[in-house]
């Protein structure tokens, strides 16, 4: 899976004449240029910026704070780079799935919906294909993921001794409430939470890096020096390879930011705008809020309060580095930050999953579909998750597949867009 995703978003890079870059400042004009403009032109779709919003509630989640501590513990400090590398790569691979999800989407029911399923059918022309990755999907994070994110939500507030299964119930409720007023109550809620959970937690590891702000340019120094040679760089002390470096930064880098899953295309196809390259650029910067600023801060905070030499991995060793930083705060700070981050998560990988519903069964499968998901979230939260993220990670990667073929040959799609767009606009 990272050689596919990662060979793909090399694809689009090179094709796309390195528009991470050559795009980067229009990208956030066009993003937060009209943050607050409302589109009546079409009440059944949402602003770009609430896509951007819904895309970023489902992509900053427990990766963000446990997935980057992993990638540290295991590769060290260097697989931090390589993080940024895929990222890079794949902020490519993320526009052309939103501009796909754009040129593909349809109105259905009077509800504007698109996604991998529907430009594998459409553009790539295959039925079976698309209903495989539509099936994948609603396994992978409308049923089984979100089990994954209410664990997590019910074992942070481990710390304040409330039952498990009574934060599973009050979640689903949370949840129910949002999910049935479909997907303009989910972008406005993601359009108000999402901006203030960022900030939240982008304050905090501000707060431990300015604290600490001698050590900084040491702290990029290890990274980039311990990407290419870590028992160097560390003294031995992490005993990582430059393999296991690469393995876990690329591979956490994606699956934060999820550049090519499939998933985030879903949120894109939803926005209002005048051509599809619009909601490309806005795309673009998901994967810059996501990667390189929440899950960098996340990697500072534990390099440069050394808590990556204790040995501790998972939200364990991210729970210890704030705590370092932010003393008696730092666990009730994580606690907070994570519920946040995995309820906005549960609301995206739901629409995303009933989006597929939605091309599947129609209107019909989607109150039987709510309910299963409210049933899982709730099941979620009592169980032990290893077995879950096992089946999470398997699904994932059946979802990846047909989205990875139908980009690799839509790609002339993609490229004469964008030209069209650079004439034009």
């Amino acid at each position: 899976m990272i050689t596919f995703l990662l060979g793909i978003g090399i694809l689009y890079t090179f094709r796309l004449g390195f528009i991470q870059v050559t795009m980067l400042k229009q990208a956030f004009v066009q993003t937060f240029g009209g943050m607050f403009k409302k589109n009546p032109d079409n009440k059944d779709g949402i602003s770009p910026f609430q896509a951007l919003a819904t895309s970023v509630a489902a992509q900053v989640g427990t990766g963000n704070l446990a997935g980057v501590a992993t990638a540290i513990a295991l590769g060290g400090p260097g697989a931090i780079f390589w993080m940024w590398v895929s990222s890079f790569f794949g902020m490519a691979t993320i526009f052309a799935e939103a501009v796909l999800a754009q040129k593909y989407k349809e109105e259905k029911d009077g509800q504007i919906v698109g996604g991998p399923a529907y430009y594998i059918r459409k553009g790539v022309g295959s039925k079976w294909l698309a209903g495989f990755f539509a099936v994948s999907i609603i396994i992978a994070l409308g049923f089984i993921g979100n089990m994954v994110q209410s664990n997590s939500i019910a074992a942070s507030f481990d710390t304040f001794n409330i039952p498990r299964v009574a934060v599973g119930i009050v979640v689903a409720v949370l949840i129910g409430f949002i999910i049935f007023g479909g997907i303009q109550r989910i972008a406005k809620i993601a359009e108000f939470v999402v901006p203030f959970m960022a900030l939240f937690y982008i304050g905090g590891s501000l707060v431990i890096v300015f604290a600490n702000f001698s050590g900084i340019v040491d702290a990029f120094i290890l990274i980039v020096e311990s990407a290419f040679n870590p028992a160097a760089a560390t003294g031995g002390v992490i005993g990582a390879t430059i393999k296991e470096a690469i393995r876990y930064g690329v591979s956490r880098g994606l699956f934060s930011n999820e550049a090519g899953m499939g998933s985030t295309p879903h949120a894109h196809a939803a926005a209002n705008v005048k051509h599809p390259a619009q909601q490309g650029l806005v795309a673009i910067i998901a994967v810059v809020i996501d990667t390189v600023i929440i899950c960098t801060l996340t990697a500072l905070v534990i390099i440069m309060t050394k808590s990556y030499e204790t040995g501790l991995n998972g939200i364990q060793l991210t729970q210890e580095s704030f705590t370092r930083g932010l003393g008696g705060f730092g666990h009730p700070f994580i606690a907070i930050c994570l519920f946040f981050f995995a309820f906005t998560t549960i609301l995206g990988w739901y629409y995303f999953g009933e989006n597929n519903i939605n091309y599947l069964f129609g209107k019909k499968g989607i109150s039987v579909y709510r309910a299963l998901v409210l049933l899982f979230i709730v099941l979620g939260s009592t169980l032990n998750v290893t077995l879950v993220w096992d089946l999470a990670d398997t699904f994932n990667a059946l979802m990846v597949l047909p989205n990875v073929i139908a980009l690799f040959i839509l790609s002339p799609v993609v490229v004469k867009i964008y030209k069209e767009y650079k004439t034009k606009w």
